[in-house]
């Protein structure tokens, strides 16, 4: 069994969790209840309870559920975040790769979400709820994501990746240093995820950063050359608009 301790401020929210997870989740067992940061600190002060999982509210009555993790010293339980509709939140959750449920809960979601937890694995959740935290608080200034791989969790400097390649629902990641990463994740949540930072989607199984792209090839089969030799296909159905692109990125910002 999963043992887990649910911090929700709402009796209701905590009852409909809990029945949720005894009906989708039954390797779950709720082991503890907190409606507060200082009563989730008081639970977690018991050392024999030591739950696998978290879910967590991010809004408590006494300020963020920050204030509890920040307490309790060394984080070696996964989380789920439960949370209302927050664009910074769940962005934050996709570059950390920590695991979240949007209010009201969908049981597919639920399972999900409980699915991707590592167990008994190193899960560096220190470092991942940094990132979280550097996203949540300065998403202008955010630089670095968590990326959950087959083999273990990795930190990345986003302007180090050079493109994502798909091969059924997992995505190799090729960086800047010639590594080679790959999560469990599609390519098409990356694809969102990385919108912002000049990275495009020239082709099904290909995501580009374009500060990499050395040159396109115009012509029937046009294609790009990457820094790292890589000759990646843009598909017919993309060009018009990866050509946009192009021509918004030699232009430059408006001053």
């Amino acid at each position: 069994m999963i043992k887990a301790i649910i911090v929700e401020d709402e009796l209701k929210g905590r009852n409909n969790l809990k029945n949720l997870l005894a009906r989708h989740c039954e390797d779950i067992e709720i082991v503890g209840e907190a409606g507060s940061n200082a009563e989730a600190v008081s639970l977690l002060s018991n050392s024999e309870l030591q739950p696998d999982l978290a879910f967590l509210d991010i809004s408590l009555p006494d300020g963020l559920v920050f204030q509890f993790l920040n307490q309790i010293g060394k984080l070696d339980f996964e989380i789920i975040f439960v949370t209302a509709y927050e664009e910074y939140a769940i962005k934050a959750c996709e570059y950390s790769s920590i695991g979240y449920i949007l209010k009201p809960i969908d049981p597919d979601a639920l399972k999900e979400a409980v699915s991707r937890i590592r167990l008994r694995q190193r899960n560096m959740m220190d470092k991942r709820l940094e990132i979280f935290s550097s996203y949540y608080n300065n998403p202008n200034a955010f630089s670095k994501m968590s990326i959950s791989a087959v083999d273990g969790i990795y930190f990345v400097n986003i302007k180090d990746i050079v493109r994502f390649e798909a091969e059924d629902n997992y995505t190799h990641i090729y960086l800047h240093s010639g590594d080679r990463v790959t999560a469990s994740r599609t390519i098409k949540s990356y694809e969102d995820l990385l919108a912002p930072f000049n990275f495009y989607r020239v082709h099904k199984r290909h995501v580009i950063n374009m500060n990499f792209m050395r040159k396109f090839v115009k012509g029937e089969g046009g294609y790009v050359i990457m820094d790292d030799n890589m000759k990646i296909e843009v598909s017919r159905r993309r060009r018009p608009a990866f050509m946009e692109q192009l021509r918004r990125l030699q232009e430059g910002p408006v001053q």
